[in-house]
């Protein structure tokens, strides 16, 4: 490992746990979940925390479509992004498997897929982790 591509490759390294198995933190103190973990709860401070799996469907509350991308980043515009209402926390996360963005809209609801991040061309590394697709059959937006 060299450069920066290295360090980030170790940062996937140490967060590959809470991103493939979609764990959050629940603040012992004041018993709120975050996502992703931290060391100290967003909310009061405290330090006392605990693995908290996450549920893995939920509801679409907004989105919107980013065109501007890295070069060479994706080779697909737009990557459509999600603020997400898991019910005991929120979240926002990459939407995936959008057929067709027009059916994108609040309410819908949506599940947590295992998937393709990013890839490091220099070291080959693919990171993986959750994004989130319409539930099939749902009806996006009917």
């Amino acid at each position: 490992m060299s450069g920066v591509g290295g360090l980030r490759n170790v940062e996937a390294w140490r967060t590959r746990i809470p991103r493939y198995r979609f764990l959050g933190a629940r603040c012992k103190s004041c018993g709120k979940l975050h996502y992703p973990p931290l060391k100290a709860c967003p909310y009061c401070g405290s330090r006392d925390l605990e693995e908290a799996q996450l549920p893995r469907q939920g509801r679409l509350l907004a989105f919107t479509s980013v065109y501007s991308v890295e070069e060479g980043g994706r080779e697909e515009s737009p990557i459509f992004v999600g603020l997400i209402d898991l019910g005991v926390a929120r979240v926002v996360a990459e939407l995936t498997d959008v057929t067709d963005p027009s059916r994108l809209a609040a309410g819908i609801p949506v599940e947590a897929v295992f998937r393709r991040i990013s890839e490091e061309d220099d070291e080959g590394v693919i990171v993986y982790g959750v994004k989130f697709r319409p539930v099939p059959g749902a009806g996006e937006g009917d």
